[in-house]
């Protein structure tokens, strides 16, 4: 109980830090990212006094390292459920729909996204891993880890990392989610910027005419959205109970597909000595547990039990609660073992954004290039609320079509790319078959898509 209370104490304060603080205003960070980053302080300031002598700080560290040790199991349980709850309650539209009204989004999207690979793998093959020969090449896949996949992909890879005998890859690509999100506000800002004195930027919102409470998140007491709607009677059972119950049901059928992948695995010696299926994670399979009982619901449910809102408060809460608990169990020993090569990839990764929005975007995109894109670089970067951040001082009123496609993009991109199934398999290919191969795959996707692009540009013109 003690471990869950201060894991709630450290979320309290991160978004009383976010409250007060004007820096964190304008970096716009999340509450747990903050909260997580005062954790991460707290235990290292204590350890250090603790290896230092002092009797107070060995009695703090001990009593800290007790209360701690459930958040490390914590971050690879959430996941789960993050990724469970992402097709509940959504009405699963055809994809000729969506392709209509985001085509040219997802084209840039996966062009994005795989130039992320391209770039770490690339790096990695070329010159960082003949000069760091001791990290392994499951490090170049740390950069679309953390950039695209975020924290809560970061934190679910740590069981793929440790099965390929490298458990620090955890540590590695927390860090890169966070130095992703943060350099996605700065770098975000000053492209917007840069894009208003050019005049790319159809319409834009400063920073300074934003209102405070709209600054540090809090929803005016007269605009508050409803959270969720309930569903069935509470007499009978609280509908938050039954949406948990849903999820949980997803996640079923997540553990039985991977009980089902060990099964088939077990069947043949080349997938046994390799840990080809065994390896791959849980979470993206929890995603199509719950893609599967969508559709049941679609098809049975009359009364639509399900509701989008209340499924959004697990989600949401689940995230906030797993990125506490994952950055501050970073361990900074590991991340000063491999701090140089990590701010490369960092730095390749940030030039490689900067780039699509400011030369590929113009080539690819429809109207609104500009808005289109630095929302993907806020997602593809960050987070997706990141992304839409962005687009909103940008386009505060959401006038250029870029929300829409961006928004319609995310059904399509996210399950594949954006922690998906391709960002899950990735590091167990770069374990099981090298960096080389893996980079072959990536260069060959993002031909693919740069061929798709040029030939809808084609189309649009002719």
């Amino acid at each position: 109980m003690t471990s869950f209370v201060v894991l709630c104490v450290l979320l309290g304060l991160g978004h009383l830090l976010r409250s007060r603080i004007k820096l964190l205003h304008k970096l716009y960070l999340p509450s747990c990212v903050i909260g997580g980053l005062v954790g991460l302080l707290m235990i290292q300031l204590f350890s250090a006094g603790s290896s230092g002598g002092c009797a107070v700080c060995v009695s703090a560290d001990s009593w800290l390292g007790t209360v701690t040790e459930p958040w490390r199991k914590l971050p690879s349980m959430l996941i789960n459920v993050v990724f469970a709850c992402l097709f509940l309650g959504v009405k699963i539209p055809k994809l000729s729909d969506l392709w209509k009204r985001s085509g040219p989004q997802v084209v840039y999207g996966q062009i994005v996204a795989w130039g992320q690979y391209v770039v770490g793998l690339g790096l990695w093959v070329l010159v960082l891993g003949k000069i760091f020969t001791d990290l392994p090449g499951m490090f170049a896949g740390i950069l679309p880890v953390g950039f695209e996949g975020g924290h809560g992909t970061a934190a679910g890879m740590g069981p793929v990392f440790a099965e390929h005998g490298w458990a620090e890859g955890q540590d590695l690509a927390m860090t890169s989610a966070t130095c992703g999100i943060m350099s996605a506000i700065v770098v975000g800002m000053i492209l917007i910027n840069w894009a208003v004195r050019k005049g790319h930027a159809v319409k834009h919102k400063e920073l300074t005419e934003q209102v405070e409470d709209d600054s540090i998140a809090i929803v005016d007491p007269e605009q508050r959205p409803i959270a969720g709607r309930l569903t069935v009677n509470s007499d009978i059972i609280e509908a938050f109970s039954l949406h948990l119950v849903v999820v949980g049901l997803a996640c079923g059928i997540g553990l039985l597909i991977k009980e089902g992948l060990v099964l088939i695995e077990s069947q043949s010696a080349y997938l046994t000595d390799h840990k080809l299926l065994s390896s791959f994670p849980l979470f993206p399979l929890c995603m199509i547990g719950g893609l599967i009982i969508q559709l049941l619901f679609d098809k049975y449910d009359r009364r639509k039990h399900i509701d989008l809102g209340l499924i959004r408060r697990i989600q949401n809460c689940s995230l906030d609660f797993l990125v506490v608990a994952a950055i501050a169990m970073i361990s900074i020993d590991v991340v000063k073992t491999a701090w140089l090569p990590l701010a490369i990839l960092v730095a390749a990764g940030i030039i490689w954004n900067v780039f699509c929005v400011t030369t590929l975007a113009r080539r690819i995109l429809p109207d609104a290039w500009f808005e289109r894109a630095i929302a993907e670089m806020g997602q593809s970067m960050g987070v997706t609320a990141t992304g839409l951040l962005l687009l909103r001082v940008v386009d505060p009123d959401y006038d250029t079509p870029a929300a829409d496609a961006f928004a319609c993009k995310q059904i399509v991109h996210e399950p594949v790319m954006g922690g998906g199934l391709w960002t899950s398999a990735a590091i167990p290919l770069i374990a099981i078959y090298g960096p080389w191969r893996v980079l072959m795959i990536a260069t060959g996707a993002i031909s693919f898509w740069l061929v798709v692009g040029w030939l809808m540009r084609i189309k649009k013109t002719v």
